[in-house]
C-alpha cells in the first residue's frame, strides 16, 4: 500500500500558496493581539473576555513559530511536506482572515476595517483564501 502524499505541499511551494498563508498568519496574529478591542468581545461577559484574551496571548507565539517554519522550509519540498501537521492551524488562520474581511465589508465596523487593512487587497485575497483552504487539505489517493 502506498503512502498518501500531501498535495497541499505542492500548492504551498510551487503555486505560491505560502504567500496567502503567511498573510493569513500575520493577520491572525494581529487579530489575536487586538482581540480585547473586538466588538464581539466587548459584548461578552467580562470573565469570558479575560479567558479568551489569555488564550489569544498563548497562541501568538505558536503563530510566530509556524511563520518561521514556513519561511525556513519553502525552498525544500521535503521540509514543506513536514508542515502537514499544521493543517488545522493553517485553516484557523485562513478562516479568521476570511471572516474578518467579510465582517469589514458587511458591517464596516472600524475595528474590522482597521485589522484587515487594505480592503481592496483583502477583497482580492478572498478567492485565494477559498482555494488555499481547499488545497491545503488535499492528499493523493
Amino acid at each position: 500500500m502506498t503512502e498518501k502524499v500531501w498535495m497541499g505541499a505542492i500548492f504551498l511551494k510551487d503555486e505560491g500558496g505560502y504567500e496567502i498563508l503567511l498573510k493569513s498568519l500575520s493577520h491572525y496574529r494581529k487579530r489575536l493581539r487586538t482581540i480585547a478591542n473586538s466588538p464581539e468581545l466587548k459584548d461578552s461577559a467580562a470573565m469570558f473576555a479575560s479567558v479568551l484574551n489569555q488564550q489569544a496571548m498563548k497562541t501568538v507565539p505558536k503563530i510566530d513559530q509556524v511563520i518561521e517554519k514556513i519561511q525556513n522550509s519553502i525552498n525544500d519540498i521535503q521540509a514543506v511536506k513536514s508542515l502537514s501537521d499544521e493543517i488545522p492551524f493553517f485553516e484557523k488562520a485562513l478562516m479568521c482572515y476570511e471572516s474578518d474581511i467579510n465582517k469589514a465589508q458587511d458591517t464596516g465596523h472600524e475595528y474590522f476595517v482597521k485589522v484587515v487593512g487594505d480592503m481592496a487587497e483583502a477583497q482580492k485575497d478572498l478567492e485565494i483564501i477559498k482555494t488555499a483552504i481547499k488545497k491545503i487539505k488535499e492528499y493523493s489517493e
